[in-house]
């Protein structure tokens, strides 16, 4: 069974800057995350210590630091986190979650052929 990695959003915030430039020491952490939120070097080691408790990323010794690198790939993430939030607000469907979009937005034609081409995939899939 597939373990389940469930990032709080300040978690997000540390896995994407680790998805876009790992190995990452600390204090490059603190660095990339500070400007956005602010965080001091402890609270950065606090989150790292709970994420690799939850098995989102593992470090290896460096020359003078850990090396941190995410242990989940971004789209299996981003695959659990969806069908999470469809199962919790729509009630596990997709066709109201894509009616409530439609009902709240207008599509671009672009967007709307997207939306007619990952269906057409999704069948020729089955």
């Amino acid at each position: 069974m597939e373990k389940k990695t469930n990032l709080t959003e300040s978690e997000w915030k540390v896995m994407e800057k680790l998805w876009e430039s790992a190995p990452m020491t600390i204090t490059q952490l603190v660095n990339a995350v500070k400007d956005e939120t602010g965080w001091a070097k402890a609270t950065v080691i606090t989150m790292l210590n709970r994420m690799e408790a939850k098995g989102a990323v593992y470090y290896n010794a460096g020359e003078k630091a850990r090396l941190y690198y995410p242990a989940v790939a971004r789209n299996e993430v981003a695959a659990q986190e969806t069908e999470h939030f469809i199962d919790r607000v729509y009630n596990g469907s997709v066709g109201l979650l894509i009616n409530s979009l439609v009902d709240n937005k207008q599509f671009s034609k672009a967007e709307i052929d997207e939306l007619y081409a990952i269906l057409k995939k999704a069948e020729e899939e089955l």
